[in-house]
C-alpha cells in the first residue's frame, strides 16, 4: 500500500478553513477596536505599510471579517486620511492561527504578531513555521500587491459560463489549474482531489480538452464540496483550528484525499496515488477514467 501519511500530515488552510476562521473570529472582534500592534517576528509583517500606520489616527474600530481566496481580512472603519489603512490581511500558510485571548495574556513561543484591542483583549497571530504573514492594506496597497491583483475568481461566486472559460485553451492538467490561484482562488490539494472525484474527472486530464458539460459538472462538485466543508467547519489534518479553537470535521468525509491505496467508496477498487503539480494526488482509475473528455 502506498504511504499516504505525507498527504495527511499537514495541509494549508484552504477556502473553507479560512472562511470558517473569518466567521468564528467575527464575534470576537466586531464592536472592538485595534488599539496597538506589536510585531514579534519581523519577517511576519509584510507589505508597504508599517504596523504603526494602522493606529496612526488612534484605535481603529473593526467593522467585520472576510476572505479573498485563502487571504483572511479584518476590515476596519474608514480612516480619515485618504491613504489610511482600511483592513488587515493574513495569509496563514501552513500553521498560522488567529485567537483572541483575555487581557494580560502573554505571547506564546509561536506568537508572531500581537494586536491589542481597546477592551484589553489581545488577538495573537501564531505561526509555528513562520511561513504565514500579516499586512496592513488600503486600495493603493492592494493595487500594488501582485499576488492580490492576480487572484482568480471566487469558486462560490463564479457563474458556469465564466468557470468553463477559465480552462479554455489550457494544456495543463485540470488539477494543476485548480491549484493555480491565478485561475481560481482558494482551492488547494484537498478540495481539488475531492471535487474532481465527485465530477468523475481524472486529475491529469488537460483542462482545455474537457467538454463544457464536464467542466460544468466540476463546478457543481466544487461548490458542493466547499459548502459541505464550510458547514463542517473545514478539515483539520493537524494544525488547523477555528478562531474558537475547535477542530473541523470534514476530514471524516474525505472520499479520496489522503486515501491512496485504500478502497474507493463508490466502486471498491483501489485508489491510485500520483504527483501532479508537485502535489500528492489521489483518484479512482475506474470512477475517474482516462479518456477523451
Amino acid at each position: 500500500m502506498p504511504d499516504n501519511g505525507g498527504a495527511r500530515r499537514s495541509a494549508m488552510p484552504e477556502l473553507p478553513e479560512v472562511e470558517t476562521i473569518a466567521r468564528t473570529l467575527a464575534p470576537c472582534l466586531e464592536g472592538r477596536a485595534v488599539a496597538g500592534i506589536t510585531v514579534l517576528n519581523k519577517g511576519t509583517w509584510q507589505g508597504g505599510l508599517a504596523p504603526g500606520a494602522v493606529c496612526a489616527e488612534g484605535p481603529r474600530p473593526v467593522t467585520g471579517t472576510g476572505r479573498r481566496g485563502k487571504v483572511l481580512l479584518v476590515r476596519l472603519a474608514p480612516p480619515a486620511a485618504p491613504d489610511g489603512v482600511t483592513a488587515l490581511a493574513f495569509h496563514l500558510k501552513m500553521t498560522g492561527r488567529l485567537f483572541v485571548y483575555p487581557a494580560g495574556t502573554e505571547p506564546g513561543p509561536h506568537t508572531r504578531v500581537v494586536f491589542d484591542l481597546d477592551d484589553g483583549q489581545r488577538l495573537f497571530f501564531d505561526d509555528a513555521r513562520k511561513f504565514g504573514y500579516a499586512r496592513a492594506v488600503n486600495p493603493a496597497e492592494l493595487a500594488a500587491w501582485p499576488f492580490w491583483q492576480k487572484l482568480g475568481p471566487e469558486p462560490l461566486e463564479v457563474d458556469e459560463a465564466t468557470f468553463v472559460g477559465l480552462f479554455a485553451g489550457r494544456s495543463a492538467a485540470v488539477k494543476a489549474l485548480l491549484l493555480d490561484q491565478t485561475v481560481i482562488a482558494g482551492i488547494g490539494n484537498i478540495y481539488a482531489d475531492e471535487s474532481l472525484f465527485r465530477a468523475g474527472i481524472r486529475p491529469s486530464a488537460p483542462g482545455g480538452r474537457l467538454r463544457a458539460d464536464k467542466l460544468a459538472a466540476l463546478r457543481r462538485a466544487l461548490v458542493e464540496v466547499l459548502e459541505e466543508s464550510i458547514a463542517a467547519c473545514g478539515s483539520s489534518i493537524r494544525d488547523y483550528r477555528t478562531a474558537r479553537g475547535d477542530a473541523g470535521s470534514f476530514q471524516n468525509a474525505f472520499r479520496v484525499y489522503g486515501r491512496g491505496g485504500e478502497a474507493c467508496v463508490n466502486c471498491g477498487r483501489t485508489l491510485k496515488q500520483d504527483k501532479i503539480a508537485g502535489r500528492t494526488t489521489v483518484y479512482c482509475p475506474h470512477c475517474q477514467p482516462a479518456r477523451k473528455t
